[in-house]
């Protein structure tokens, strides 16, 4: 009897601490002022952000073939060799004015180096992208370089609010250990202040707005994407970003489908040194949410986008193609829109004026089906 008691409680206490930190991961919701602003957005309206065309979910027709692919279809979503990681023995020293790397980390985890400033992207160091630690998409490789290894950065870029993007246990270490600002969406504030991030170290922006830091102008542009970590979703805005210093500029598609606004988002701010864009979790099941390899091509073609560093993809398996097919399909089209390419290896830091040619490095990976 006193034995399962002493289960029950066990299992009572630690449903409950899942629970707490379930509510905690899925962030706040803006209050006072910060609400405030959210309603004067030319993008919110109705209680919800919204794109500039209205988007597809899950079209007609496609839920049937959905849930089939995701119950019988085998294809190979995970790498049968482990993903080469790069890892660095130091930290960089400060690039110099005129100059622009980019490291990749993997999936849309990146940091720019330009002009001297260094700005995180989307920093994801977490086992899992999911609101708890023992379920949902799983890494496929380990971080190549601890977060307590990172070089100081100047500022954190935040895309949108999906788990893979905006990570609490990543934003704790973060608060921790640099001192940069939270450069984010509107809305997206409110998550952080949540996590007890300062309120000195929030800056949130609509598109078109800007903040200089460190030297840089940072701009928050369209993108055509949506938004939740809970049921209600569409309560904080996306972005793209543009990342400019007196030399050099580089821009961020963030989660986006194809849109037009990038041709007008390449003619305020283009061309640039560098472009990294989203190339995969693709399926006909939202296309107007995630590019395909081949619309990414194009969208970095509408911008302007100089050397193309393809993210969002080889991390986590958010999506039923094989692998490795984001990463070859943007080869071919870039191969054949005569566009510069840079295919990194997780770690791996490129020096945008001199990138390394394409070697292909993970067509020998790819070969077992995924295990989420």
């Amino acid at each position: 009897m006193r034995k399962g008691l002493l289960a029950a409680a066990a299992f009572v206490g630690g449903a409950a601490w899942i629970a707490r930190e379930v509510r905690l991961a899925m962030g706040g919701r803006p209050h006072g002022e910060h609400a405030e602003r959210l309603l004067r957005s030319p993008q919110f309206r109705d209680g919800m952000f919204h794109n500039t065309v209205p988007r597809q979910v899950m079209p007609r027709g496609t839920y049937r073939k959905a849930l089939r692919e995701l119950a019988f279809d085998r294809t190979p979503r995970r790498p049968a060799e482990p993903v080469p990681l790069v890892r660095a023995a130091t930290a960089p020293k400060p690039c110099e004015p005129g100059k622009v790397y980019v490291t990749w980390y993997g999936h849309s985890s990146s940091l720019i180096e330009l002009d001297g400033a260094r700005v995180l992207l989307d920093p994801v160091w977490s086992r899992r992208c999911s609101p708890v630690t023992f379920l949902g998409p799983r890494r496929l490789h380990e971080p190549p370089q601890a977060l307590t290894d990172l070089p100081e950065v100047d500022a954190v870029l935040i895309s949108h609010d999906h788990y893979d993007h905006l990570d609490l246990g990543t934003v704790r270490e973060l608060v921790r250990t640099q001192r940069a600002p939270f450069v984010v969406p509107l809305g997206v504030g409110a998550h952080l202040r949540r996590w007890r991030v300062p309120e000195d170290r929030i800056v949130e922006l609509d598109w078109t707005e800007s903040v200089d830091v460190a030297g840089l102008r940072i701009t928050a542009e369209a993108a055509q994407h949506f938004s939740g970590r809970g049921f209600a979703g569409d309560r904080t805005l996306w972005a793209s970003w543009v990342v400019a210093g007196p030399t050099r500029r580089v821009f961020y598609t963030g989660d986006s489908g194809y849109f037009d606004g990038y041709v007008a988002i390449g003619e305020r701010h283009g061309p640039f040194d560098a472009a990294l864009v989203q190339i995969g979790a693709y399926a006909p099941h939202w296309p107007d949410i995630h590019m395909t390899p081949e619309e990414a091509v194009t969208a970095h073609v509408d911008v302007r986008g100089g050397l193309l560093i393809p993210v969002h993809w080889a991390t986590f398996t958010l999506a039923m193609h094989p692998w490795q097919e984001p990463a070859d399909r943007v080869w071919r089209e870039a191969k054949a829109q005569d566009v510069p390419l840079a295919v990194p290896r997780p770690g791996e830091r490129i020096d945008v004026d001199a990138p390394p040619p394409v070697d292909g490095w993970w067509q020998t990976l790819a070969g077992e089906p995924a295990d989420v």
